[in-house]
Formats: C-alpha cells, structure tokens, sequence
C-alpha cells in the first residue's frame, strides 16, 4: 500500500508555489516523478506532510549537486537532516515511512539552530 503525504513547495523557475497552508495530497512515487526534477535552484524547496503533520523538508544545494533533507523540530530549535544525492533522494522517497519521525529515518544528524 502507497504512503501518501500532503505536499507543499515552491519553484523559483517557473514561479509554482503551493503553500504549506493548502497542500496537494499526492503518493511518494508521483512526488518522486512529477517534483524531484523540478528542484534545481537553491531557493526552490519541496515540504511533505504525514497525516501526524510531522514536516520533512527537501532543500537543493545545485551547487554540490546534492540534497538536504530535514525533519524540523521547532519545540527543539533544531532538525535532524543529512545530504543525500539524486539517485539517494529517489531511492529514498520511494522508501518513506508513513509517520516521518528521526526514529523512522536512520542516518539523520541532529543540528540545533
């Protein structure tokens, strides 16, 4: 059975903004192919929320050709990420779990802000 999150983001290049306020529900397998290719600039970002509103967000780094993925933890004032590269970053979406918690998402680093 597919994960479903609801998906919020914003693309610089083509001025596609959807806010975390009105998000589109949509499975990991279309988030992997209809938004991952669309992440190219550094501003750009693509945030999932799990049915616990748990938030998981994906930053480009174009420069260094990766990715930083996050779980923000704002009662913490801190998150807990780790960079990834594209074929990572497919693998991983395709392989979320359905609660996104650090407990569920091995590899994560702990980052106080």
């Amino acid at each position: 059975m597919a994960n479903y999150y609801r998906v919020f983001y914003t693309i610089h290049r083509s001025s596609d903004h959807i806010s975390s306020v009105n998000t589109v529900e949509m499975s990991a397998k279309d988030i992997r192919d209809q938004l991952l290719d669309r992440l190219q600039s550094a501003d750009d970002y693509l945030g999932l929320m799990d049915a616990a509103d748990h938030v998981l967000q994906i930053l480009p780094q174009p420069e260094q050709q990766q990715f930083y993925i996050e779980l923000p933890m704002d009662a913490e004032k801190a998150s807990y990420g780790r960079v990834v590269n594209r074929v990572e970053l497919d693998e991983f979406i395709l392989h979320l779990p359905a609660h996104l918690t650090p407990a569920t998402i091995p590899g994560l680093s702990y980052q106080q802000w």
